[in-house]
């Protein structure tokens, strides 16, 4: 019997082109640990790392041990994503490709939304899907046999749902990112950097896009409830009402995205 989500300290092979390595990192906002990804076309003994994880010693010599690395992807700026790269570069020597340029290395450009970068017998096309960070990008993996897959970073999760991030314009940004993912993850495994895989990242995307719509319409009642405008509202005030039924450690996270879709509500008004 193959291995499951969660399965530290070991590569889990996902697909015929993916791989995973879990980083023992777990809390309330990685869930289980931050996915690190390894892709590889059936065949090809170099790859391309997705996210090499936090800066934990034991998880970045892990990696260090996968095969030849063709090339190293960002999802976002997140600690939890890109922290081992201080130790990961020096000792695989990997030209690393992001959004934001603070990662870059042996003169790498910073990814664009659309271009198509090939390595390891990999057709992997960049989607931009900010919401969850200014920078926030997804990849569209296809090798020569068929398989397809979409690595979607902390844009849909493995299970429960994203925070937004806490910047103007990040609801819109972020439903807008919904729709391309409904489109691009049609029929295609998800990939998550948090969570199992699953096993139709558009179906996760429409999901993920009606939840968004139902929060807003709560915030919307809440604000009815006490009386106020977006404007008007204090993040806290309507988090108390909407997120009653949950942990009140998440509470925090939830009032980044609350604040979000208060700035939303007050531009749609």
């Amino acid at each position: 019997m193959g291995l499951a989500h969660p399965a530290y300290g070991q590569l889990r092979p996902v697909t015929p082109s993916a791989a995973v390595l879990l980083a023992n990192n777990p809390s309330s906002m990685t869930l289980e640990g931050t996915n690190t990804w390894v892709l590889r076309a059936p065949g090809r003994s170099d790859c391309v790392i997705v996210d090499p994880g936090p800066a934990d010693r034991g998880h970045t010599r892990l990696l260090t041990e996968v095969g030849p690395i063709a090339m190293t992807l960002i999802t976002h700026h997140h600690p939890d994503h890109v922290g081992a790269l201080k130790r990961f570069v020096p000792l695989t020597g990997s030209p690393v490709r992001s959004v934001d340029p603070r990662f870059l290395n042996r003169s790498m450009h910073p990814l664009r939304d659309g271009e198509v970068i090939e390595a390891a017998g990999l057709r992997i096309r960049v989607l931009a899907t900010p919401g969850h960070t200014t920078d926030s990008v997804s990849f569209v993996v296809d090798d020569d046999e068929g398989h397809k897959a979409l690595l979607t970073g902390d844009t849909l999760l493995g299970r429960g749902t994203t925070v937004l991030g806490g910047y103007d314009g990040a609801l819109s940004d972020y439903l807008a990112a919904l729709d391309r993912l409904v489109e691009a993850g049609a029929g295609r495994v998800m990939l998550p950097a948090h969570g199992p895989e699953l096993p139709d990242a558009g179906e996760v995307a429409r999901q993920y896009r009606t939840h968004r719509r139902e929060r807003l319409d709560q915030v919307r009642a809440a604000l009815r409830a006490l009386g106020k405008t977006p404007a008007e509202a204090k993040p806290l005030q309507v988090v108390r009402h909407v997120y009653k039924d949950v942990d009140k450690r998440l509470w925090p996270a939830a009032r980044v995205s609350v604040k979000a879709q208060l700035a939303y509500l007050q531009d749609e008004a």
